[in-house]
């Protein structure tokens, strides 16, 4: 049994599908631990802000398979393959972490964003403050102490969580 970490984001119709991308998570992978729902501006374009947090689980499936599911999930809500980098998004599910797997293939883990992504290693941080980075060998709350806040602008705000999920 593989504990994995994972990432959600989305600017498009935002609540809904973070709610609809929890469902669908819980549905696959049954129980979840998750951080707070965070509102952060979008990085590398001008858009509208995203809602972002990450969710843990435990799973038997293999990194493909999980990164299959995610890609489902996606695509149930709305989301489109093959567009930009930086732009709108439906519903982004990314694997960070897979155990303390460190491989480029089928991606790459963990994943670069833990690193220098706000909305991604504050809820991380949250959620496995103790838990170290596999590469760095640093705790994501050391990680997050010591990350320049003043480089990306993310807050906590309150969220309806879907009933199904428990937090």
């Amino acid at each position: 049994m593989a504990r994995i970490y994972i990432s959600l984001g989305t600017n498009i119709d935002p609540v809904e599908h973070m709610q609809s991308g929890l469902v669908d998570l819980h549905e696959h992978f049954g129980d979840l631990t998750l951080s707070r729902m965070f509102e952060s501006e979008a990085v590398g374009f001008q858009g509208t802000n995203f809602l972002n947090m990450v969710a843990a689980a435990d799973t038997d499936m293999s990194i493909a398979d999980v990164v299959a599911t995610f890609k489902g999930i996606e695509k149930q809500n709305g989301r489109i393959r093959g567009e930009k980098k930086f732009s709108p998004r439906s519903l982004d599910i990314d694997l960070l972490l897979y155990d303390d797997e460190v491989c480029h293939q089928p991606i790459e883990l963990p994943r670069g964003e833990i690193l220098y992504n706000a909305f991604v290693l504050w809820p991380l941080a949250e959620i496995a403050p103790m838990l170290t980075h596999p590469i760095t060998q640093q705790s994501y709350q050391y990680l997050w102490e010591h990350y320049d806040k003043s480089s990306q602008h993310i807050w906590p705000i309150e969220f309806e969580f879907p009933v199904l999920v428990s937090r």
